[in-house]
């Protein structure tokens, strides 16, 4: 029998909440404030056990066998770590598991070999992407691809972050669309990369690069966090262009037309939940691990990731 744990009383907390009541999971919720707890109650019907999961782990006999991490991306680290030291067997931490790249390299290096830790890219699970994912295998696979992480500077430097969340804001947020992109036309394998700009907040801030993937797909991508723009995805089989912007909505072009229509699916869980929430959790939950990512697979991406962030890990 799995026994499960969410940690965390925030909005996303709140989000996997709804999702695993909607699965007929049993679990716990385990917040810090006696106040975060008791505003969780009141928005989820669902109780919330305040203390933190260190004192709750300390005084249960009985050791959960999953645990759920959407706490602030600040203390995703230090959770995990608490997690992972009281032999938590698999753990689902918030995107993208550590505020920067040191603390990433130290959670894998202490997960090796002792738990399964994943790593919660919920984009992944989108029923658009997911259906992406089947449309460019049935039409042979990707030619090329581009994509967009633009951020909102001028919403993000108003927002009550920390510094270093805001310092470190490629990791913790455009990686969303970057994972994504990647996992639809395979990890990159060479590319040229571009970085310009700074803001008060981050640097650099504009960024540009193409390369080929390991399934020798081209790609490209851009941003610029001085400028307009929004996240997207664009890519090119053999017989259409899949449109991902919003990346919510799958759109698709045909070879020969310049008409853009939208792919007619079922979208219902996307728009009864948080995107991707349900069917992650569904994932986590059954181990359908195919769509899940591990904390080895994040490490590993880290050196690409830094590359197209101009930065040295």
């Amino acid at each position: 029998m799995k026994e499960l744990v969410l940690i965390g009383s925030g909005n996303m907390a709140i989000a996997y909440c709804e999702a695993l009541k909607f699965l007929n999971i049993d679990f716990t919720v385990i917040g810090n404030s006696e106040e975060k707890a008791i505003e969780f109650t009141s928005k989820t019907g669902k109780a919330c056990i305040p203390g933190g999961i260190k004192k709750y782990l300390e005084n249960n006999s009985t050791k959960p066998s999953h645990a759920i991490l959407a706490v602030q991306v600040e203390a995703l680290f230090d959770v995990s770590k608490v997690l992972i030291n009281h032999g938590i067997e698999e753990i689902l931490v918030e995107k993208p598991g550590g505020i920067n790249y040191t603390e990433i390299n130290e959670l894998e290096n202490i997960a090796k070999g002792k738990v399964e830790l994943f790593v919660a890219y919920n984009r992944r699970f989108y029923q658009s992407v997911l259906q992406a994912k089947e449309e460019i295998e049935k039409d042979g696979g990707a030619l090329s691809a581009r994509f967009e992480f633009t951020e909102w500077s001028h919403v993000i430097e108003k927002l009550k972050k920390s510094d270093e969340l805001k310092k470190n804001w490629f990791l913790a947020n455009s990686t969303h669309v970057i994972d994504l992109a990647f996992s639809l036309i395979g990890k990159p394998k060479e590319f040229s990369s571009y970085t310009s700009g700074k803001l008060e907040w981050h640097n650099p801030s504009i960024f540009c690069g193409s390369g080929i993937s390991e399934n020798n797909c081209l790609f490209s991508y851009y941003a610029n966090w001085e400028s307009s723009g929004r996240w997207g995805i664009e890519v090119n089989t053999s017989k259409r262009k899949l449109i991902l912007s919003p990346l919510e909505i799958l759109q698709e072009q045909q070879v020969g037309s310049i008409e853009i229509q939208k792919v007619e699916m079922d979208y219902s869980k996307d728009e009864k939940f948080k995107p991707g929430i349900l069917e992650q959790c569904g994932a986590f939950i059954n181990g359908e691990k195919q769509h899940l990512k591990s904390i080895q697979e994040q490490k590993n991406d880290l050196k690409f990731l830094s590359k197209i962030n101009g930065r040295t890990q």
